[in-house]
């Protein structure tokens, strides 16, 4: 899958720094809290081949072989390779790292994505693309996880109210907290410091932890969520209290990053 540059909502071609031009001082961003345990394969110059990747993680029901002209030939979808256990991944390439990292963190997401992906294909055919496959794609590259305890603020959000979203929202006292950042695009976009990162939220009434991520993966499975792109929450993730500094916050009165909230547009309820 190619990434897609993430910036207040524009999707273009994205294309990641060299691995020894990333300063490793990034990977301690709250973006990539989910990620620990993983440094190993984050610092230093070299990478692992994917082979080696594939023995590390060992990732259940699942083995990572390298994307080559071989694997391409057997015609299958990329998401129907998953199903029958191989995931395609580039060598040396940020993005289907995270990509494989997602999968060791929250395996439980990415197999309901892929079951509900596979669903479409079986109906469609691997030529179609219809809103439901986009949303799970979008979620799949973009995705965080938002748990919400306080109606006002998911009201205010509802309405692109920003200033209240991220300055009354209670992000210090767990009023609203990222239980996850899911999305391995996201990651890869990170690596360029100051990256206007906008998140493609499922979100979560109250709750916290593996309850709340087991209560997605159950919701997708039941196809209960994303079936249209628009029912994404966007969070322009440089507001969160902590995840942006001096040098790389952007003003909320900036309309091209905390965007308004378009005429029409409204969001289903929370899980």
């Amino acid at each position: 899958m190619t990434a897609a540059a993430v910036s207040g909502g524009a999707h273009r071609r994205f294309v990641a720094p060299l691995r020894d031009a990333v300063d490793a001082r990034v990977f301690a961003h709250p973006l990539f809290a989910g990620l620990a345990g993983f440094e190993d394969l984050l610092h230093g110059p070299c990478w692992l081949d994917v082979a080696a990747l594939d023995a590390r993680l060992q990732l259940p029901a699942l083995r990572l072989v390298e994307q080559d002209a071989a694997l391409l030939a057997d015609g299958l979808h990329y998401e129907q390779r998953i199903a029958a256990g191989r995931l395609a991944t580039r060598a040396r390439n940020w993005h289907d790292l995270f990509n494989a990292l997602v999968w060791a963190r929250y395996p439980h997401i990415k197999r309901a994505l892929n079951t509900r992906q596979c669903l479409h294909i079986d109906t469609h055919g691997k030529g179609a693309r219809n809103r439901a496959q986009a949303a799970l794609t979008q979620f799949d590259e973009s995705g965080v996880v938002v748990c919400v305890q306080d109606e006002r603020i998911l009201a205010a959000w509802d309405q692109h109210a920003w200033r209240t979203v991220f300055d009354e929202g209670g992000w210090q006292d767990g009023a609203v907290s990222v239980a996850a950042v899911f999305g391995h695009a996201l990651m890869e976009q990170a690596l360029v410091p100051g990256h206007r990162l906008v998140g493609k939220c499922l979100v979560v009434r109250g709750g916290k932890g593996a309850d709340v991520l087991g209560q997605v993966a159950t919701a997708i499975n039941a196809g209960a969520v994303l079936s249209d792109p628009l029912q994404l929450r966007p969070l322009p993730l440089l507001g969160i209290p902590g995840w942006s500094d001096a040098a790389t916050a952007v003003p909320m009165d900036d309309e091209r990053y905390y965007r308004p909230l378009r005429e029409g547009r409204c969001y289903p309820p929370p899980l």
